[in-house]
């Protein structure tokens, strides 16, 4: 998963059984298509990230910043984000296989950046949306009724 620290927006979240430095550089293409790549990227410690991933970082223009050894605390917003998504999403559901995963995790990462309220951005979304202040309070179910969003229609 790639988090943009700012909004606390989700850029972009696969999965995998078995990741590779190939497939790692793979979705920081995909999460990063064009211009939109951050001037850097705080990273953990873990050996998939080898000369592949390297080289793809600098060549999209992301300087790459890896935490120190054993202190998940200096990446507390993955970390965080990684809580967030077991408690409100995936305790919830019975996961049957790699490929269920994914069309769990995209919807939520949907209802994350799109509806879910962060005190740090005064109890808005990532996705920042305007305040509607007139019409009936209507309720929309996300995630088959695991979340819902409520708006004025």
């Amino acid at each position: 998963m790639i988090v943009r620290i700012d909004r606390r927006d989700l850029v972009w979240i696969n999965v995998t059984a078995n990741p590779t430095a190939e497939w790692i550089a793979r979705q920081i293409t995909e999460a990063f298509p064009w211009d939109g790549a951050p001037g850097y990227m705080i990273r953990d410690r873990d050996r998939i990230y080898g000369a592949v991933v390297t080289r793809r970082l600098r060549a999209i223009g992301i300087r790459d910043k890896p935490i120190e050894p054993a202190s998940p605390w200096q990446n507390g917003f993955a970390e965080r984000l990684i809580g967030s998504i077991r408690r409100e999403c995936l305790d919830h559901a019975i996961i049957c296989g790699e490929a269920h995963l994914r069309r769990v995790l995209k919807p939520y990462a949907d209802y994350y950046n799109r509806f879910r309220t962060h005190r740090s951005l005064n109890k808005d979304a990532p996705v920042s949306r305007s305040v509607q202040h007139t019409g009936v309070i209507r309720s929309r179910p996300i995630l088959g009724g695991l979340h819902h969003h409520y708006g004025r229609i």
